[in-house]
């Protein structure tokens, strides 16, 4: 019986392992790159060992070093997570060989189903040969052969672009999982992304655990996942259940996997069968009523399943809040996660506590919020009231996103596909200020200042403050007053004003302000704004044609050939920077020369770091 687990892994997933060990009694191992020394997984585990590593992000990639903490910390069984070393092979076999418990499924049904290319092959598809690909194939995808999450994940559409997305590809794949190579597959619009859950054991039964849908996403990435996947004809969930369950035995498959498609009208498509628990497991925990984790452990101790799966009740929803702005190209952010609340509800998985920072080396997500509930509607309803009510102060993230996306007629009617963001992000990220946010945050400033040193005797002359909204950048001049009966601003009234409460009556309606201050950064109701200096700082001046880094993270390479003095072309590739073990490119502003370059491989930058110059061509 397992008594210590190891989790090779770290944040939101080594976490979640963790709660589950609790309730059964089983003591937890952390491990931690230098990054993640105060991490909430290395505090909240029983025993916490030191990975060291040449970066942050190679160091949970180091199977090695991770069998020798599971050892040293008296650890019996290690769990892989998601990503990273989960679907690594080699791995399963190295900590089986150290007498460890591996709580997953046998090497040999990660070599046949985790490289993409051989689980293809495995189910008779037969992915594309890069160099036979020609304009009639197009569009195509570039894909991780190891690994999944969207990282290593490319739509190629024009010919001309294969080489670069491959390499693109290439490297982002090795930078997450530890394996370089990709393949080329056929790209299909307009479809659904359904997935089955399976569990299975070392006796011969086999779990479908219904469906899920994933296909609201961005950059390849789930956004939104819910269970089961609505508008299926029954024939075809009945067909997705059974060619999960024949994948799964047809590799003498063990623990819990993820069979995925891609569903066109009442077509399915075999994608991949992910070897290891998804990010989503969430949604199908609650409509089954299981704990996956819980079975992957009993699983791995030879313990058999039921005959029957449950049975499903209900419909859940799962959102993951990100640190990035979907309005600036899904940028990651950095920063301090001042504070991060949602109503209890809804379930949260999360790798953060208050007052965390959020750094650059890993994923942009900062939790899972889960809502289930006897009815589709009325578990969409509930997760989009929960988010609209969470707490979350610190970067920019996503959250409106998610409240909009939920409430949209397109998702509600359901059977939404893959180009959801590509249709609506426009409209799902048009900035919606609360106009009375900016008042509510300079009354809460006002409040307790001296009645003489803020009251004035002349009406005129009325308190000035000024505010930014984020991330719109919108600047808002806010004027209000300090009167005999207390403060006071044109067109509403001050019903109650505190530094953490504001109370206005407008139009006879009475609304509740609650506001938070983290430095300059002030939060209204969960909006951001920024307090701006009655007299604004000078600005440095910029170079015309100055390419500035758009986020924190590190330069990746540059462009072959790439030095000052070149010619380069307008939108012309020229620097990729990793951030959150993602790929960006930094491109040409203009048609010209270049005239400066700071940037090199390997060089950390922070976001504004000036990078290159290009003098634009004035022929």
């Amino acid at each position: 019986m397992i008594t210590s687990v190891l989790v090779a892994n770290r944040g939101e997933i080594a976490c979640r392992v963790f709660r589950t060990c609790a309730e059964l009694g089983v003591r937890t191992v952390a491990v931690y790159s230098d990054a993640d020394e105060d991490a909430l997984h290395a505090r909240v585990a029983d025993a916490a060992v030191r990975l060291p590593g040449a970066s942050p992000a190679d160091t949970y990639l180091r199977g090695d070093l991770i069998v020798k903490a599971a050892l040293a910390a008296g650890a019996d069984a290690v769990h892989p997570g998601y990503g990273f070393l989960s679907e690594n092979a080699d791995f399963a076999r190295a900590v089986a060989d150290a007498g460890l418990t591996w709580i997953g499924p046998p090497p040999e049904a990660i070599e046949a189903m985790a490289s993409k290319t051989r689980a293809k092959e495995l189910m008779g598809i037969e992915p594309l040969k890069t160099g036979d690909i020609t304009a009639a194939d197009l569009p195509v995808l570039v894909k991780a052969a190891a690994g999944g999450g969207g990282r290593g994940m490319r739509v190629v559409r024009d010919l001309a672009d294969l080489d670069e997305q491959l390499t693109a590809a290439g490297a982002e794949a090795l930078s997450a999982f530890g394996d370089g190579e990709v393949f080329v597959e056929p790209y299909i619009e307009g479809g659904r992304h359904v997935e089955v859950q399976v569990m299975a054991d070392a006796h011969g039964t086999v779990w479908a655990l219904g469906t899920r849908d994933c296909s609201l996403q961005r950059r390849h990435q789930k956004v939104i996942e819910e269970a089961p996947a609505p508008g299926l004809t029954p024939e075809l969930e009945t067909s997705l259940r059974e060619m999960s369950v024949r994948a799964a035995r047809a590799i003498d498959y063990r623990g819990a996997g993820t069979v995925e498609f891609l569903v066109v009208g009442g077509t399915a498509h075999f994608l991949e069968m992910n070897t290891r628990l998804q990010v989503e497991h969430p949604v199908t925990e609650a409509v089954f009523g299981v704990d996956l984790v819980a079975w992957q452990l009993r699983v791995a101790e030879g313990e058999p399943l039921d005959e029957e799966p449950p049975t499903a009740r209900g419909h859940a929803v799962e959102a993951r809040l990100y640190a990035e702005d979907p309005a600036a190209g899904w940028a990651p952010q950095t920063g301090t996660l001042h504070r991060l609340s949602v109503p209890e509800a809804v379930r949260l998985d999360t790798g953060f506590s208050d007052g965390d920072p959020i750094g650059v080396h890993y994923d942009a997500m900062l939790a899972k919020v889960v809502a289930h509930a006897p009815t589709r509607a009325e578990a969409l309803r509930k997760l989009a009231g929960a988010l609209e009510r969470a707490v979350v102060h610190g970067p920019v993230t996503n959250r409106e996103l998610l409240v909009r996306s939920l409430r949209h007629d397109e998702f509600i009617a359901g059977g939404a596909d893959t180009g959801f963001y590509d249709r609506h992000l426009a409209a799902l990220t048009a900035p919606s200020p609360d106009p009375y946010a900016p008042l509510a945050a300079a009354l809460a400033d006002a409040h307790g200042r001296s009645r003489f040193g803020g009251w004035r005797n002349v009406a005129s002359q009325p308190q000035v403050k000024h505010y930014r909204t984020e991330p719109d950048g919108a600047e808002h001049e806010v004027r209000y007053r300090h009167t005999r009966d207390g403060l006071a601003a044109d067109g509403v009234r001050v019903v109650r004003a505190t530094p953490k409460l504001v109370v206005l009556e407008v139009d006879g309606v009475v609304r509740k302000f609650d506001v938070a201050v983290h430095g300059d950064r002030v939060y209204v109701n969960g909006a951001a704004l920024t307090a701006l200096p009655r007299l604004p700082e000078p600005v440095a001046r910029q170079e015309p044609g100055s390419l500035l880094a758009p986020m924190p993270g590190t330069v990746v390479r540059l462009a072959e050939g790439l030095a000052e003095g070149v010619t380069v072309a307008a939108g012309q590739p020229l620097i990729w920077l990793e951030a959150m073990k993602m790929e960006h490119r930094v491109t040409a502003p203009a048609s010209g020369t270049l005239t400066a370059l700071h940037a090199a491989p390997g060089r950390q930058v922070e976001v504004g770091a000036l990078l290159a110059v290009v003098q634009e061509d004035q022929s």
